[in-house]
């Protein structure tokens, strides 16, 4: 049997309706920003395996940190105990977060890490004797599939067996060009009528909802709102941090600091699974206390695992070079003339781009649903065609990793510039 047929005897993969899907391709080896299948195929990654690996596949600097660590310290509690690896995370992280980050708390994935946060903001209230039980989030906004994240985020079909299920969550208009004032509106009107937490928030770019973007200016002035009604707020920055925009965190370009940040994806290089959510030292006081009942109650097994903690310290190291970060800037720049190119097409509604990531809507003569008939059209003939792209109905979207090169870019373009042909 190959891969492939033993995967379908034995295997249930993530947002998948295994009856009319197609078999998953197996993939067998990786190096940089290709990989290939059981046949020796070639795919062109241009999204990082789901946003996870900027340096590439099987990238021999964060490999040797690892296998390092594998014959130090693979793991160890941390009820208890800590070690080096995430004493040094920590440190490396006060070097490149919002100055306001004091606290790290580890944990397993994005979702995880959303988790921590919600739960966080609600307790910080109740250890306070505050009656305060809404979350605050954006219209189609994604924040991970464990329950709380899952009930922040507002993609239906992710959440709508689970309805009535969920904890309080209002949701806002995303500030987009044009209609800032509405959210902001929104906002305010949120605050004064309910008993609010915290605002959730992917800054600047909302992913699953296909690379919607939003202006600096506009985060700032929702942060400050909430700070002045004493409303927590949470920065998701699972997809966006570690270079995505351009710089180190989304955050970066916003005069305003969240009081809580998630991190995860491409934390360790797309190597270990791994998340982090990070606090100003206020939110944390909340929870020091000789009362035990005010303590965070929660972890994992694998809460700061060692050889995650090198990886991860790897991984920052290499985004911090001048090697990465201008190849950070040519992606920015290839982007920004095929986005020039392409927007004048006929059949392009709209392009945009932040930092490496680019996104393209493409007319549909219906509205296109998140899995519809568009969307497969279009994965199916990147496939085909060896490239790597995820559409999300009718817009395609680029985030490659950050060591592309600029003969794999070009093939990308063009290969989206011939689906926009097709469809």
């Amino acid at each position: 049997m190959t891969l492939t047929e033993k995967d379908s005897q034995y295997l249930w993969h993530p947002y998948t309706q295994h009856k009319t899907s197609q078999t998953s391709i197996a993939i067998s080896r990786g190096e940089g920003a290709l990989l290939w299948d059981e046949n020796g195929k070639e795919y062109i990654d241009a999204i990082a395996s789901w946003w996870v690996n900027p340096f590439g596949h099987s990238n021999k600097f964060i490999a040797d940190a690892i296998y390092k660590q594998l014959t130090t310290l693979e793991h160890v509690l941390f009820g208890g105990f800590t070690h080096e690896p995430a004493i040094k995370v920590a440190e490396r992280l006060m070097e490149i977060l919002p100055k306001n980050q004091q606290k790290i708390f580890f944990s397993d994935n994005g979702s995880t890490a959303v988790e921590v946060a919600i739960k966080v903001a609600l307790q910080y209230f109740f250890n306070k004797n505050e009656k305060r039980t809404t979350i605050i989030a954006f219209e189609n906004a994604f924040h991970g599939d464990t329950f709380a994240a899952m009930a922040a985020s507002g993609i239906s079909f992710y959440t709508q067996a689970f309805q009535g299920m969920f904890i309080d969550v209002v949701r806002i208009p995303v500030p987009v060009k044009g209609k800032e004032q509405e959210s902001f509106d929104a906002l305010k009107d949120v605050i004064e009528n309910n008993n609010c937490a915290g605002f959730i928030f992917e800054p600047l770019v909302q992913g699953a909802a296909g690379m919607v973007m939003y202006e600096p200016e506009a985060l700032a002035k929702l942060i400050k709102i909430c700070r002045e009604n004493k409303v927590l707020t949470i920065a998701d920055e699972v997809m966006t941090g570690f270079g995505k925009t351009g710089k180190t965190f989304a955050m970066d370009y916003v005069l305003e600091n969240p009081d809580m940040i998630c991190l995860s994806k491409a934390l360790t290089g797309g190597t270990i699974p791994m998340a982090i959510t990070t606090f100003t030292q206020e939110v944390f006081d909340a929870f020091y206390d000789d009362d035990i009942n005010k303590a965070l109650f929660h972890g994992h097994t694998f809460t700061a695992n060692p050889t995650g903690c090198a990886a991860a310290l790897a991984s920052m190291n290499l985004l911090q070079t001048e090697e990465m970060q201008a190849n950070i800037e040519r992606i920015n720049s290839s982007h920004l003339i095929f986005q020039k190119k392409i927007e004048k097409h006929s059949k392009v509604i709209t392009a945009r781009t932040l930092g490496v990531i680019f996104a393209v809507e493409i007319k549909s003569d219906s509205e296109e649903s998140y899995y519809g008939s568009m969307r497969n059209k279009l994965y199916n003939f990147f496939i085909e065609k060896g490239v790597i792209l995820r559409p999300v109905g009718n817009i395609v979207y680029i985030l490659p990793p950050y060591i592309m090169t600029n003969e794999q870019l070009q093939k990308v373009y063009q290969t989206i510039e011939e689906a926009i042909e097709m469809v």
